[in-house]
């Protein structure tokens, strides 16, 4: 006690002594794992920028390749004119029977070009090549048309075709080349290009925007969420109720389950308190009055009356570890093993009875092992004590898929139908000649209602005696719906 006291002094008494003694430090705020918002837009930002991106660079391939293979075609249609328009001359040179129509093919470096060479030959070259020619090897023989870029002109890349062929009259391989500059057709890639990233740039804005809107919109709900909890802190409202949508009714409706568990724990606890208020007033208003009176059996009456107060607190005290443990979240106790200890401890003190235990031994409930001991211990002690001398428990004695049903009967009198429902009530005893305090049903009662569960009283079959059903939930049947 001491530590604790100390560590509770603040380290700068002039500071103790300026904050107010009734002051409250301000709640902290839950730990947060970033905004929904920003990862939305990220995941948005990043799904939207691939896919843009991907499409952007198919999109430049195929439509350049649709460029390229165009002035190809007109290329290759330019070769098939030359190949239709050549023959060879009586000295073995090549000539054209008529001339090329492209008027560029008459301009000096127009940048459309032809040229014919074979070993041994003279080049015969296209006059817009004017003093040029083209650097095509003759060492090779390409069956088919052969197309490839080229840098032999300084200053003007070319696309070149070639083919080679044999031609009637002559046992030369003559290599037919056709050559056009790529300025056109670069000009045209590049304004393609252009094109396509000024678009995408702007579908991409747009679809960011889009995104943002969404957020903002289908996280707005959220914000009615808030205002609504703000309204049941500072309002009279004990739920949500405002219309919201399908995907956060299930948070609403979880947030309003929880409201009314609290609100059910706040009035047991106000209930549990006026009980031990009203139980604790008759007891002290004897032992006030004995003393006020100075009677001379005062020390006995304080002794019979604090034995009075402290079953009234124990009573409470039951009830209230009851709550507490529901409280703490999913518990689990094993029937078997809670039945054996407990048998274990009555057989100490009614040896001449006969105790038999049968049933399920795997059967599990949903609740604290201290707590079903102590319903057991009670329920089990009263069928040794009011009994003749035998009790038999049977566990699982009804199959049940939510609920676990154990049968604790004796060979006593039993109870009379009509005191079924008033034994249960905290003092009430039928049997005023043996021992006790008359609250164990009560707490049985109690503790069994707080955990979801029931008993009752009926007439054993078997032993003629009492027979109490108890009624638990079972810890599988919570699991599975957990």
């Amino acid at each position: 006690m001491a530590l604790a006291t100390a560590s509770t002094i603040p380290p700068n008494p002039a500071a103790a002594e300026a904050e107010p003694a009734n002051a409250v430090a301000p709640p902290r705020r839950a730990g947060t794992t970033g905004s929904l918002a920003r990862r939305m837009m990220l995941i948005a930002a990043g799904w939207i920028s691939f896919l843009l991106l991907a499409g952007g660079l198919g999109l430049d391939h195929t439509v350049t390749g649709i460029v390229t293979r165009n002035f190809d075609e007109q290329l290759e249609y330019m070769l098939t004119g030359m190949l239709g328009s050549v023959e060879v001359g009586p000295d073995g040179e090549v000539f054209f029977i008529r001339p090329m129509a492209d008027q560029r093919f008459l301009e000096p470096n127009s940048g459309l070009y032809w040229q014919i060479r074979a070993k041994g030959h003279e080049d015969y070259p296209s006059r817009s090549l004017w003093d040029r020619s083209l650097d095509v090897p003759v060492d090779h023989f390409d069956a088919t048309t052969h197309v490839y870029d080229s840098d032999q002109f300084a200053g003007e890349p070319l696309r070149v075709m070639e083919r080679s062929i044999i031609l009637p009259g002559s046992k030369a391989r003559w290599m037919f080349t056709v050559a056009a500059s790529r300025k056109d057709l670069n000009d045209q890639i590049k304004m393609i290009r252009s094109i396509l990233v000024y678009s995408f740039v702007a579908l991409g804005f747009g679809l960011l925007l889009m995104a943002g809107m969404q957020t903002w919109y289908g996280l707005f709900p959220l914000r009615h969420v808030r205002r609504a909890i703000q309204k049941l802190r500072t309002t009279s409202a004990s739920r949500v109720t405002e219309p919201l949508p399908n995907e956060v009714a299930p948070l609403v409706d979880e947030l309003n389950a929880l409201l009314a568990h609290t609100e059910r724990q706040a009035e047991e606890a106000r209930t549990h308190a006026g009980n031990l208020a009203h139980a604790l007033k008759t007891p002290l208003t004897v032992v006030m009055n004995a003393a006020t009176a100075q009677a001379p059996d005062l020390a006995d009456t304080v002794i019979r009356e604090a034995a009075v107060m402290r079953r009234q607190v124990d009573h409470h005290l039951a009830r209230a570890r009851a709550v507490g443990r529901r409280a703490v979240g999913q518990s689990r106790a094993e029937v078997w093993a809670s039945l054996e200890a407990v048998l274990r401890a009555v057989e100490r003190l009614y040896e001449h009875t006969r105790f038999d235990l049968d049933g399920n031994r795997d059967v599990a409930v949903a609740m604290e092992k201290q707590d079903l001991e102590e319903m057991l211990g009670n329920l089990i002690e009263n069928a040794a004590k009011y009994g003749g001398g035998s009790v038999f428990v049977t566990v699982d004695a009804v199959r049940d898929a939510r609920l676990c049903e154990i049968w604790i009967e004796d060979d006593g009198m039993g109870i009379p139908e009509e005191e079924r429902i008033r034994i249960f009530d905290r003092g009430a005893r039928l049997d005023t000649g043996k021992p006790g305090t008359g609250l164990g049903l009560a707490i049985v009662r109690d503790v069994v209602e707080i955990y979801g569960g029931a008993v009752e009283l009926d007439e054993s079959e078997d032993l003629g005696g009492l027979l109490v059903k108890l009624k638990l939930p079972r810890a599988d049947w919570q699991d599975g719906i957990s």
